[in-house]
C-alpha cells in the first residue's frame, strides 16, 4: 500500500556488472540509497520506490546479478526504515520486481515498461508481462499489490487503444491493483486522469511524473498520489536530493485537499 500523497524515487547508482558502473561495490551503493531514503523520510515522505535507473541502457529481462544486488539494497532499506511504504521498480522487468520485493519484504511493485500491450522504446520492442508477473505472484503466494504504468511517455505504444479501454483491460483482464499515468504536460496528465476515472472511478490512480512543487496541488485534485524524482534533484537525476525542494513539494501536496470526484 502507498502511504501519503507523495511518492519519491530512490535510484541506485549503476550496479556492479552494468555499463556505467566504474568499480563501485554494492556496500557503497547501498549506503547511497539509505542516505537518499533518510533525507526523504526526514522531509516527511512516507512512500519510496527503489529503482535501478543508473543501470541504463537495459532490455526488458533483468540480469541475475541485478535481481541479487537490488534485493540487497531493498532489504537494507526495509531494515533501516521499517515504517515507510517501500515499492520496487526494476528496469524494465516486472517479474524481477516481484521477486525482489517479496524477498526484501517490500509493500508493492511498480511495473513501468510494460504490464500490458507492447511498445517501442530505445531498447527495442517491449511486451506486456502481466501473465508472467501474475503467475509468479500466484507461485510464491504473495499478496503484493501490482501498480502498473498504463502509458509511459518514453515509449511509443504499438496499436494503442483508447486510454479508458486500455485502463479497463489492465485492471479487469490483467488484474493490476492500481495505475500509474502521466502525460507530457500537466494538463495532459489531468485529461488522462479524467478519462480513466469516468471508466474506473474507484481504482487507485497515481501520477507517474511531471509534478513540481508549483503544480502538485492542482494535480492531486485528480490523482491519489504523485511521484517525483527529477524535480527534487534540481532537474538532473545525477544530482543529490535537495531537502528544501523536497520539503516544499511535501508541504504543497499536503495542501491539495481531497481528490475531486469526477
Amino acid at each position: 500500500m502507498i502511504k501519503g500523497r507523495v511518492i519519491c524515487m530512490v535510484q541506485t547508482r549503476p550496479l556492479p556488472g552494468t555499463y556505467r558502473n566504474r568499480g563501485e561495490r554494492i556496500d557503497a551503493i547501498t549506503e547511497q540509497a539509505l542516505e537518499e531514503t533518510r533525507i526523504l523520510t526526514e522531509c516527511g515522505v512516507q512512500t519510496v520506490i527503489l529503482q535501478n535507473m543508473g543501470d541504463m541502457p537495459v532490455k526488458q529481462q533483468a540480469f541475475p546479478e541485478t535481481i541479487a544486488y537490488l534485493s540487497v539494497v531493498a532489504s537494507a532499506i526495509r531494515r533501516h526504515f521499517p515504517d515507510i511504504s517501500l515499492g520496487v521498480l526494476v528496469n524494465w522487468d516486472g517479474v524481477a520486481a516481484m521477486a525482489v520485493a517479496d524477498a526484501a519484504g517490500a509493500d508493492f511493485i511498480r511495473v513501468e515498461h510494460l504490464y500490458t500491450g507492447a511498445e517501442v522504446t530505445s531498447a527495442g520492442i517491449l511486451q506486456g508481462q502481466c501473465c508472467e508477473i501474475t503467475a509468479l505472484k500466484k507461485k510464491i503466494g504473495t499478496d503484493l499489490p501490482i501498480y502498473a504504468d498504463l502509458w509511459e511517455t518514453h515509449g511509443i505504444p504499438i496499436c494503442p487503444q483508447p486510454l479508458d479501454e486500455a485502463a479497463w483491460e489492465c485492471v479487469h483482464e490483467a488484474f493490476a491493483d492500481g495505475l500509474f499515468m502521466c502525460g507530457k504536460t500537466a494538463q495532459r496528465s489531468i485529461e488522462m486522469a479524467v478519462a480513466v476515472r469516468k471508466r474506473l472511478p474507484d481504482i487507485p490512480l497515481f501520477l507517474g511524473g511531471g509534478a513540481t512543487g508549483d503544480n502538485v496541488r492542482e494535480l492531486l485534485q485528480y490523482y491519489d498520489a504523485a511521484c517525483v524524482a527529477t524535480w527534487i534533484k534540481n532537474g538532473n537525476m545525477s544530482n543529490p536530493i535537495d531537502p528544501d525542494r523536497t520539503r516544499y513539494f511535501v508541504e504543497q501536496a499536503a495542501l491539495a485537499g481531497d481528490r475531486i470526484c469526477i
